[in-house]
């Protein structure tokens, strides 16, 4: 007992999630700077490196939080939530960088308009979860706990935006792509939830919209664990 008076009671577990979900966007933003400038190669290496350095700033903070988990006598939520939910933003940020990686491992050599299109999307998602993950300190309250299910309504909204504009770029690739090199490189990309190329930048948009679960107790669960 005298040793579990010495550890801190809370810890600061939801300023870690908001800092992490801060990271994300600034991936994603800079993803999507990537894409919009991919024709210049000096812009092209600035952005790969903005999103690799946002990555490695969200990594640190799931160590951080991670490490708090173990030195934390009572955690606002709990603890196998709390892992869940931080490991789960944290596969956005490694998809994302693992779509910057993959682009230039496959060389791919212009950006089309649907992967602009699903760039977009993607970021848009990443903006809502940052918007969610803001309200999670006061989700007991019923007026936030609507706005958190208004807010996963709209990434759900996105993510099948996205979807549709997925099956039309396979469509498309198919159809009018007569370079069966490109066809190899884009497929790939192009497919959701693959773990390559433009699969990962489909999976870190479906990771958007996965949470955990939430204590049966202590206020209403977050919108999201409905789903």
């Amino acid at each position: 007992m005298l040793f579990a008076k010495l550890l801190p009671r809370e810890g600061n577990f939801f300023e870690m999630f908001n800092q992490h979900a801060d990271r994300i966007v600034e991936a994603a933003r800079a993803f999507s700077q990537l894409v919009a400038n991919y024709n210049d190669p000096h812009l092209r290496d600035k952005y790969n490196q903005d999103v690799d350095n946002a990555e490695r700033a969200a990594d640190r903070v799931t160590h951080e939080v991670n490490k708090s988990i173990h030195k934390t006598f009572i955690t606002p939520i709990d603890r196998e939530q709390i892992h869940t939910l931080i490991n789960t933003m944290d596969d956005v940020a490694d998809l994302i960088q693992d779509s910057a990686e993959t682009m230039a491992l496959y060389d791919v050599r212009h950006m089309t308009e649907e992967i602009t299109r699903l760039t977009d999307l993607s970021l848009k998602c990443c903006e809502r979860v940052r918007d969610a993950v803001k309200l999670l300190e006061k989700i007991a309250d019923p007026a936030v706990a609507e706005a958190a299910l208004k807010t996963c309504e709209e990434i759900d909204k996105l993510e099948s935006d996205a979807d549709r504009v997925m099956r039309s770029a396979m469509s498309k690739l198919f159809r009018e792509e007569p370079d069966v090199r490109e066809v190899i490189k884009l497929k790939p990309r192009q497919l959701p939830r693959r773990r390559c190329g433009w699969g990962s930048l489909g999976r870190a948009r479906a990771r958007c919209r996965r949470g955990p679960a939430w204590p049966a107790s202590g206020g209403p669960g977050p919108p999201w664990s409905r789903w």
